[in-house]
């Protein structure tokens, strides 16, 4: 236990748990970050936040790396596309990561927050939405769709992060025809290229706490092994809700910094 000394057992365990919740949402839809971030935050406001972000980024590569190979066993991929969506985000998550030092991530709030109030009310309508693959694209077009993806929301993980996950699952799904739980592989897989490509900037710069990012690695991959059983078993349906009730989370915390901070 000297290891974590530095802490106390409320901090670690708190920590932990929102490590594992986090990770059992990522499995099953994206949008971890948006439980285990602010678990760093409300604990240790006083540190810079590159340093929580790096520390988020370790916890959160080891969790879906293990839901990615997951799914990798049980979908089929187009290994064409998918390293075209992967490709442009290592580049733009890592332009992100650089560019976290010179922006304020404040500015995107606002913006964030629209685009999830719309997102919302989309999959809301869209009954069907994702329950089967609705689009019959050209191997040509899925990857330069994807590429586009890859570079928008890429950079929006390396320079923020928190929904990235939700936010490639919703893309898949609505630009590239797949179905929420194709959608969701192939996001397990990619949000791994944007974490490793942000933590070269996070590591370089010595922006992590290593105790605390081994244990909540260690609780986020415990929760996305358990998360990535229970999306096989449940199916598509099931991955809309949990989906609908991850940005409904998103839209009421960016509403809260928007609005009351």
């Amino acid at each position: 236990m000297d290891f974590f000394s530095d802490y106390s057992f409320y901090t670690l365990f708190f920590l932990a748990a929102f490590a594992f919740i986090a990770g059992f949402l990522d499995a099953i839809v994206g949008g971890g970050g948006l439980i285990q971030l602010p678990a760093l935050l409300i604990q240790f406001p006083q540190l810079a936040l590159p340093t929580l972000f790096g520390t988020n980024k370790i916890a959160a590569l080891s969790g879906t790396s293990i839901a990615a190979v997951q799914y990798a066993k049980r979908i089929r991929f187009n290994w064409k596309v998918l390293l075209s969506i992967s490709l442009f985000s290592f580049i733009f998550s890592f332009l992100g990561a650089r560019t976290m030092s010179y922006l304020d991530s404040e500015a995107l709030k606002p913006l964030i927050l629209i685009i999830l109030i719309a997102i919302a009310i989309y999959t809301f309508i869209k009954k069907d939405l994702g329950n089967v693959a609705t689009k019959d694209l050209s191997t040509t077009k899925k990857m330069i769709f994807g590429a586009v993806i890859g570079a928008v929301i890429g950079f929006y993980d390396g320079f923020f992060g928190p929904g990235t996950g939700s936010f490639f699952v919703l893309a898949f799904v609505v630009i590239l025809g797949f179905d929420f739980l194709s959608a969701s592989a192939y996001a397990k897989v990619v949000n791994c290229i944007t974490n490793i490509s942000a933590l070269l900037v996070f590591i370089s710069h010595g922006n992590y706490l290593l105790e605390l990012a081994i244990l909540m690695a260690v609780f986020n991959v415990l929760g996305n092994f358990l998360g990535t059983k229970i999306a096989f078993k449940k199916g598509n349906g099931f991955i809309r809700i949990v989906f609908l009730i991850i940005v409904m989370l998103m839209i009421l915390r960016y509403s809260k910094e928007v609005f009351w901070t």
